[in-house]
């Protein structure tokens, strides 16, 4: 039992955090500040209760509904508190219980905000990303170890070559594809590559384009949608991130036997 309390701790931090996020994806886009004012129903206006405001259990004892209108709440805030609290567990398990887990449950964070807010309004915000790539230069110079050898210190130069790498490589497809890349996934990829360094860079976009075609397909398939949908692309850079973060080593293994 003792060995199972740190990640309960780990799980509570992350779905209050999770809670956090929902305040994120829902005022950024819209240029409201995320500290004030307190948290209120979007239907009455009436301020949550702290004991109304607790990750998941709150929504399932109130039943979905706010406690005064009784105006059901979208299912996404819990799903976002359990998702950031089942990805902060996944780092413990991944990375131990060092800074670096820290960090990278900071990353996926701004994962999860950037996809939510990319799906609902086709942008992925600065606020989110600038502040990432410094923080990605800073942690990966002093902290981060490169995830496809986690014995060595990632360094400067190596996260530095991440983000121009990450950067670098979009613009590029910006350029080639005459706006067919937004600016924001640029610098989503710049701040991936100044956390993970170059080579995730080159995994993370091959999931990332190979989820999204998938995606694209089953959308024209299935709902008729036409080539030229357009298809937010940071939720699959997120997931490709991810995936990188957490099985980036035995994916290269698998690729490269040997190696």
């Amino acid at each position: 039992m003792g060995d199972i309390v740190p990640y309960i701790i780990v799980f509570l931090i992350g779905s209050f955090i999770g809670s956090f996020l929902n305040v994120c994806i829902y005022r950024i886009p819209r240029n409201v500040s995320i500290v004030s004012p307190a948290s209120r129903c979007p239907s009455c206006n009436t301020p949550i209760k702290p004991y109304d405001n607790i990750p998941v259990l709150s929504y399932a004892l109130l039943g979905g509904k706010c406690r005064i209108c009784r105006t059901p709440i979208s299912l996404r805030y819990p799903l976002v508190e359990l998702l950031n609290a089942v990805l902060f567990v996944a780092c413990a398990l991944r990375f131990g219980f060092e800074w670096q887990t820290a960090v990278y449950a900071l990353l996926c964070s701004a994962l999860v905000v950037i996809t939510f807010i990319d799906l609902d309004f086709h942008i992925i915000p600065d606020v989110i990303t600038l502040p990432g790539i410094a923080l990605g230069l800073i942690a990966g110079s002093l902290l981060l170890n490169d995830p496809f050898a986690r014995d060595s210190l990632l360094g400067f130069r190596a996260s530095l070559i991440g983000l121009l790498s990450g950067g670098g490589l979009f613009y590029a497809i910006a350029v080639a594809s005459k706006g067919g890349m937004g600016g924001g996934d640029i610098k989503m990829m710049a701040m991936v590559g100044a956390f993970t360094g170059w080579k995730s860079i080159v995994l993370t976009t091959f999931l990332a384009s190979l989820t999204g075609a998938v995606f694209g397909i089953f959308l024209m398939i299935a709902r008729g949608k036409g080539r030229k949908t357009k298809i937010p692309f940071g939720p699959f850079l997120a997931f490709g991130t991810l995936v990188t973060l957490f099985y980036g080593q035995e994916l290269l293994a698998w690729y490269l036997p040997g190696h």
